[in-house]
């Protein structure tokens, strides 16, 4: 038997800062930046809930008064070795 990995094309970054939280939640989406500027005007306007998810399938979900800023970018290419810079 063999088992398939099944791979998720990461689209974009995301950071999401939560008054009154020290640390920021940082993910990796499946969403494109314009999906995620969407989910995040659209939650902002309503008073709903944000609700996204991670490249694993987990939820996140953040009420949207406690939104301090959200951060959208495409993903860094992760460099290896010493030369890197």
């Amino acid at each position: 038997m063999s088992a398939k990995k099944i791979e998720v094309a990461v689209k974009s970054e995301v950071r999401i800062a939560v008054t009154r939280v020290a640390s920021d939640i940082v993910f990796e989406s499946p969403m494109t930046t314009t999906e995620v500027k969407s989910a995040v005007s659209e939650a902002l306007s309503k008073g709903n809930p944000l609700m996204l998810s991670d490249v694993r399938g987990h939820e996140i979900i953040v009420p949207a008064d406690k939104i301090g800023f959200v951060e959208v970018g495409e993903p860094a290419s992760r460099r290896v070795g010493f030369g890197a810079a």
